[in-house]
């Protein structure tokens, strides 16, 4: 095989391999861990620098799919079908990114059933990259719902003391929205007589018909991003799942509706989307507006965090409903950045937690004295998460502002609006927990960044910081599919505009 039609299949069952070598190391505990976690950082290092390498090769001014793989298996329809193209190719390399810090940021913390633990994981990168490369419905669709059985078992087995009813309240949300888009994708097949992503978007499904497919695959991303009010799952699901399983659920899992508006509701059903798009600003603008006041009144750090996530995709769904290449771009920045920011945070909380085993806010205070180091580090991710200019978090938010205003500027006024909230409750956090005086006893025996969590941070801080500078690398290779998607989406609403248009004549 050559390296264009392998490259993907390596990068996204590369992990897979790696679990089944995990469960051939002998023995338990001790030096049987620490192997077994040796491979799994391994694989995922490995994973990483193919998915690099694949961004090299990667053909910018291409707009189509590239690295593409088709293979039939029941007869000339459902298959195996891989490719990227500049939406999808950058949520492989930010999979394949997080994954090592997430094995690293489990090393010491996970003591027990270590060999489970690392196999989960890596069996759920193989799933999150399966559904960023697939262009087929059936295998999208069983690549998005079998990273709910990983995450579920994350939770369940490694989480805190309501890991219990977090996992299922997490599985049940996210399955029964995913019930619909089943529904709709088997709607799709009897219409179009095909699961070939690829030729999907070339099809054009009947006006009414496109209504009731939007609202279905809208029920699934919806809960899965999550928008206001389908996150009640989420803030629960973060506080409960251990430090590696809220960065991945926070920088990949979240991603995976917003991908999946831009995969299929844009471009599949652009009647409908542009009818409905006011729905969604309103919802949007309320997610940021009011999960933000909500944040301002946590206790608990994980939780504010969480919180400030929904408020950040309802800058995603209003840039992507936008419909114009600023706000598509933006929304896609935003998600990339808020992947790695996100992660980053939480990282963060992970660190304090390993010390102190408490994540209450008012547990903490003085930490700039004995910690400078995290101070900074915790201090970068903050202005970035606020969307100070300088850091990636400004770039994706100030794009999808300007997308938004061309669009409506009463929908960016009120975006704009949150955003002086995003800053109260991440400055109120960040002066609790570093400012202010060192008089816990049992805070002043902390120690600053060990050097694995120095490795772990501080990559992220250069990324953040030279992504908000210079955003080229990200917006070049994105330039192409997005214009693409933009004309399609643009000529097929005005196509059905001009059609009602006659008609009334």
């Amino acid at each position: 095989m050559t390296f264009e039609n392998s490259i993907l299949s390596i990068i996204t069952f590369l992990p897979l391999l790696g679990a089944v070598a995990v469960l051939f190391v002998p023995g338990r505990g001790g030096a049987s861990d620490n192997t077994v976690r040796s491979i799994a950082l391994l694989t995922t290092l490995v994973t990483f620098a193919l998915s690099l390498v694949m961004w090299a090769a990667f053909d910018p001014s291409n707009a189509g799919f590239q690295f593409v793989v088709d293979s039939a298996w029941i007869g000339d329809n459902i298959g195996y079908r891989v490719g990227v193209d500049g939406i999808s190719v950058l949520f492989v390399v930010l999979t394949a990114l997080l994954m090592p810090f997430c094995i690293l940021s489990s090393w010491d913390s996970v003591g027990t059933r270590v060999r489970e633990y690392m196999l989960v994981f890596l069996v759920l990168e193989t799933l999150m990259l399966g559904v960023f490369v697939t262009l087929d419905l059936a295998m999208f669709y069983v690549f998005f719902e079998g990273t709910l059985l990983p995450m579920f078992l994350i939770i369940g087995i490694w989480g805190g003391k309501r890991r219990i009813q977090a996992s299922y309240k997490f599985f049940f949300y996210t399955f029964v929205g995913s019930v619909l888009m089943l529904l709709a994708m088997m709607a799709m097949y009897w219409d179009a007589g095909t699961t070939d992503i690829q030729q999907l978007l070339t099809h054009s499904f009947p006006t009414g018909m496109q209504t009731w497919l939007w609202l279905a695959f809208f029920a699934s991303f919806a809960v899965k991003m999550p928008m206001w009010p389908f996150h009640r799952w989420l803030p629960e699901a973060h506080v409960e799942a251990p430090t590696a399983g809220s960065v991945i659920l926070a920088a990949i899992l979240l991603k995976l509706g917003g991908y999946g508006f831009l995969r299929f509701s844009l471009p599949m059903f652009p009647d409908a989307s542009a009818q409905l798009a006011n729905f969604v600003f309103i919802l949007s603008v309320a997610a940021i507006i009011v999960t933000s006041l909500v944040a301002l009144v946590q206790e608990d750090m994980k939780k504010l965090i969480a919180y400030s996530s929904v408020a950040h995709m309802g800058f995603v769904t209003m840039g992507i409903f936008a419909g114009n290449e600023l706000g598509i771009q933006g929304a896609i920045f935003q998600m990339l950045s808020h992947g790695l920011i996100s992660g980053a945070l939480f990282l963060c909380v992970g660190v304090v937690y390993d010390r102190m085993h408490t994540r209450e806010i008012s547990a903490y205070g003085g930490l700039v004295d004995n910690m400078p180091r995290y101070a900074f580090a915790f201090m970068v991710f903050t202005m970035a998460n606020v969307g100070l200019p300088g850091t990636s978090g400004f770039v994706g938010e100030f794009l999808t502002l300007i997308g938004v205003f061309q669009v409506n500027t009463w929908v960016a006024f009120g975006a704009a609006f949150g955003v002086i909230f995003s800053a109260a409750y991440a400055l109120w956090l960040y002066r609790r927990i570093i400012f202010g005086a060192l008089t816990k006893d049992a805070l002043k025996g902390m120690l600053d960044l060990s050097l694995k969590e120095k490795v772990v941070l501080y990559p992220l801080i250069v990324m953040v910081i030279a992504f908000g500078f210079y955003p080229a690398p990200i917006l070049d290779t994105t330039a192409g599919a997005v214009e693409a998607l933009v004309a399609h989406y643009s000529s097929s609403v005005g196509l059905e505009t001009a059609t009602v248009a006659a008609a009334a004549h």
